[in-house]
């Protein structure tokens, strides 16, 4: 029984080593017959199906760059624009095909692009690759002898020239350079907006890349298919690029012959808020924004450290970036300071439309004021006398707005600092505004109410200030400024039309009237005759604020004006911070380059001279001056301590907020029986809110 069961499996297996031995056998035979097939069909077809499927890796999916928008000026000026740049891409494996190509095409690399073998055997190395990019950023100048060579030769000379294309892109372009940079910004990484309108309008600037797709049709050729891009919208703003160019002239001029460490303007059109110009002194050419020449204004080459040169090469990279930042940034609306005199206007507008003045009031100036425990004097020690409310604002006389503030009382004066839009932004189209800081009501004691009628412990922009004012001479309409109009696709068609918006009434149009003569005799009698332009009437309010630490001599000018005083057509606002002069107080510098810009803006905007030949009459009271707050009372060490808050949170108010030199009002001295213990006016600084 077991000698049968043996020989039984034996069978078994004799029986299955056969048909496996069968089987093997004939997939071996068919293996072989497909190898065979594939032989001949790559002896036959080979070349063709190489070319369909090199056709294929090279076209099969190619991003087409759309095109950024442009940015335009009100009358249809180019500021900022995109051109076409094309980069070199060759293909190495297509290259590398034959020797005849190669040779041929290494040839025309070298004959039309400059390239040397070696720069061409390098990128050959990689002999699988099918998009190696040898150059970027040619112009069309640059490819256009190669590209009519190969459309003139493709069946000839030029029949063996592979593996060569052109990849298309676009470059941003600024035409003027850096002509109203603070106000357009730039572009990194492509299409990525950095300030300005570039950065506020980014998504309407940016468009969608199409792509281009290849694939094989019946015949087995090649065919493609395009998806066009969908370029940018272009941006109309309310900038006028010959008010912008008149204005950085006038600039540029006072800094060569007198200098300072800022000079910004702001120019707007009071009916509306559009931004017709805006500049400060710290410009740089959009088009190198990351050069050595954008920060070179922050250093002198008399330094210990040696040339503007060598001391930018010893920069660390974050120091460098930070001068970078400080190069970019727009002081018009992100930085803090105390606006000084140029407030009064607001004090005396508010009480004139809330009924505390009827404009026939008169007020005793002896040259100071007991407020609380503190002793406040006039910037003009000897007193002002009997003044009206309009000489308080025409010789810019503290004592008189003190009273006037009191009068309103906290509650109405923190009224008018919210109508007229203080301690909050303006919401003007650009990124990086601060909101500035004030008193709230509850904060307004006897002191702080009395200091802040005339621009003292609170903090402004000049955007807050700019708009505040145009309300004032307008009649009253508070619009919310703005520095784009329209916004159009690339045909011209509108897609938004952006309308003058009045938020709010901050006065009555009859207080406008009233302010308007009142800011006339201002610059026709008062602290800003040097602002008057021959045959126009202009009107105007000056500041002069004293900065931290007192006693140090340094001052922030300013002068905001309009013209004509009948019908306001332009409103210009100049800010002087810490000219190159000795006395910087007494030298009126803002209203100087106000009166320059004048001269040649309102004959540019056909603003027509009036009958009036705008002779001053009266006591010529000369230029406003600041007096320090605490000059002699107060240790300016204790000052600047309890200031530093005040001095903190404001820069903080904004995107990357000032942290340096944010200056005092234009007021007079403050005394009292507390000054000699060292103490400030209570509240000075902890008080403050946003």
């Amino acid at each position: 029984m077991a000698g049968a069961g043996k020989k039984k499996k034996s069978k078994f297996l004799a029986r299955m080593q056969k048909k496996l031995f069968f089987c093997a056998v004939v997939f071996t035979i068919l293996f072989i017959g497909l190898i065979i097939r594939i032989l001949y069909i790559n002896e036959k077809d080979g070349k063709r199906y190489e070319k369909i499927v090199l056709a294929q890796q090279s076209y099969d999916s190619i991003e087409i760059p759309y095109r950024r928008g442009d940015i335009l000026d009100r009358n249809g000026t180019q500021l900022a624009t995109s051109e076409k740049v094309y980069n070199l891409i060759i293909e190495p494996k297509n290259i590398l095909q034959s020797d005849e190509v190669k040779a041929d095409t290494v040839a025309a690399l070298k004959k039309y692009f400059n390239l040397t073998d070696e720069d061409i055997n390098k990128a050959l190395e990689d002999s699988g690759s099918l998009y190696k990019k040898m150059l970027k950023k040619l112009s069309y100048d640059e490819i256009k002898d190669f590209k009519e060579f190969i459309a003139e030769n493709a069946t000839g000379e030029a029949k063996n020239i592979k593996g060569i294309w052109f990849e298309d892109e676009y470059e941003r372009y600024y035409p003027y350079g850096s002509l109203a940079c603070h106000a357009i910004g730039f572009t990194v990484s492509g299409n990525v907006g950095q300030g300005g309108i570039e950065g506020y309008y980014s998504d309407e600037l940016n468009g969608t890349n199409g792509r281009e797709y290849g694939y094989l049709n019946n015949d087995m050729t090649l065919e493609r298919t395009t998806k066009e891009p969908v370029n940018g919208y272009n941006v109309v703003s309310t900038i006028d690029a010959n008010a912008q160019n008149i204005v950085e002239k006038k600039i540029d001029a006072f800094m060569k012959e007198t200098g300072a460490k800022n000079v910004s303007v702001l120019v707007m059109d009071p009916n509306s808020a559009e931004v017709l110009a805006m500049a400060n002194s710290n410009s740089y050419d959009l088009n190198e924004p990351y050069e050595d020449s954008a920060i070179a204004y922050q250093f002198t080459s008399n330094d210990e450290s040696g040339s503007v040169e060598n001391q930018i090469k010893a920069l660390t990279e974050e120091e460098r970036l930070d001068c970078l930042n400080a190069a970019w940034r727009n002081f018009i609306i992100s930085d803090g300071f105390e606006p000084g005199s140029t407030y009064k206007t607001f004090t005396i507008a508010g009480a004139m439309e809330d009924g505390v003045l009827n404009g026939d009031e008169s007020f005793f100036c002896g040259g100071q004021l007991d407020v609380a425990d503190w002793t406040i004097k006039c910037h003009n020690h000897e007193g002002h006398g009997m003044v009206s409310v309009e000489n308080a604002l025409t010789q810019s006389c503290n004592v008189a707005l003190m009273q006037i503030a009191q009068a309103e009382g906290r509650k109405t004066f923190a009224k008018y600092q919210d109508v007229f839009g203080f301690g909050q932004t303006t919401h003007v189209d650009l990124a990086g505004e601060a909101s500035g800081l004030v008193y709230t009501e509850d904060k307004l004691n006897p002191v702080e109410l009395a200091t802040s009628s005339f621009g003292q412990g609170l903090t402004v922009t000049m955007m807050q200030i700019g708009t505040a004012f145009c309300s004032v001479i307008n009649g009253g309409n508070y619009y919310e400024p703005h520095l784009v109009k329209q916004i159009v696709n690339e045909n011209g068609g509108i897609i938004n039309n952006i309308e003058p918006t009045v938020l709010r009434k901050t006065i009555s149009a009859e207080t406008s009237t009233y302010m308007r003569n009142a800011l006339e005799e201002v610059v026709s009698n008062g602290t800003a005759r040097k602002a008057q332009v021959e045959g126009y009437t202009i009107g105007g309010k000056t500041g002069t604020a004293e900065k931290l630490p007192r006693g140090n001599g340094k001052y922030l000018l300013s002068f905001i004006g309009f013209a004509p005083v009948e019908n306001p057509q332009v409103m210009v606002y100049v800010t002087v911070d810490e000219p190159h002069v000795e006395d910087q107080a007494s030298s009126g510098l803002g209203t100087i380059i106000a009166h320059s810009i004048f001269e040649e803006l309102l004959p540019y905007m056909n603003i027509y001279q009036t009958n009036e030949e705008n002779k001053s009459i009266g006591e010529d009271v000369g230029d406003e001056t600041a007096t320090p707050v605490f000059e002699g009372e107060v240790p300016n060490e204790q000052l600047s301590q309890d200031m530093d808050v005040t001095t903190e949170t404001s820069g903080n108010a904004g995107e990357d907020g000032n942290t340096d030199g944010i200056p005092e009002a234009d007021t007079g001295e403050i005394t009292g029986e507390n000054a000699e213990a060292g103490n400030t006016v209570e509240g000075a600084s902890e008080n403050l809110e946003q």
